[in-house]
């Protein structure tokens, strides 16, 4: 009776550094079929085991700011004063086309830049269950210096205060129970009444009257 529309979802994931967002978008891509998360260029180096066309494309600010100039972004931004990231229109496109599910992890100006320009995205805020607890997984992990560490809890203050402008917010205080919430909303957003192609119920004076003969006639048997 349904025929649901082909294209994919845009999934967009915000939420502050230390909050436990990247591990749950990894564990969503296992959980779930036909998603994908959309590889942001960016003009910082890597980090750690980071590689090139697999975590992040690492491009020159030249080429970026070249892209920028042939609109070839969806969305992008200056990130901690010199660093750019942003993402490719063609590369989300071409996969919700396919009917493939395409998830942004990116930050909150970059989310504010998409809900402007598409209102179908679903836009989903992880959240840290405290300040507390947020400053230790900044320290623990042990890739910025002091003052790093400082800017990344001062910029948190700022991006939790957006929230309210997310359709969802998981508060990540056990990853299990946070990757049932992200997954359940999405299985909730492909089950919208505004996101059925076309709804196929039939003539309803026939419908009814053949229901009521099938009745009559197993009522006889």
């Amino acid at each position: 009776m349904i025929k649901r529309k082909e294209n994919g979802l845009l999934i967009v994931i915000s939420g502050p550094s230390g909050c436990g967002k990247s591990t749950l978008v990894q564990m969503l891509l296992k959980k779930r079929k036909n998603i994908i998360l959309s590889i942001s260029d960016t003009t910082r180096s890597p980090r750690g085991e980071e590689k090139d066309e697999v975590d992040y494309n690492f491009i020159t600010p030249e080429q970026f700011r070249k892209n920028i100039k042939n609109n070839k972004y969806l969305e992008y931004a200056m990130v901690y004063t010199d660093k750019y990231y942003g993402t490719q229109s063609d590369f989300v496109d071409k996969n919700l086309i396919k009917g493939t599910d395409v998830i942004l992890e990116i930050d909150i100006e970059g989310a504010r830049k998409i809900n402007e320009k598409r209102k179908d995205a679903v836009f989903i805020f992880v959240m840290p269950p405290s300040m507390k607890i947020l400053k230790e997984r900044l320290v623990n992990r042990k890739t910025e210096t002091k003052e790093q560490v400082i800017e990344r809890f001062k910029k948190a203050y700022q991006e939790i205060n957006e929230v309210s402008k997310y359709n969802y917010v998981v508060v990540n205080d056990d990853l299990d129970d946070a990757l049932d919430k992200m997954n359940s909303i999405i299985t909730c957003e492909k089950c919208r009444v505004d996101r059925i192609e076309e709804l196929d119920v039939g003539n309803q004076e026939e419908i009814i009257h053949e229901i009521l003969m099938d009745f009559d006639k197993k009522r006889d048997d």
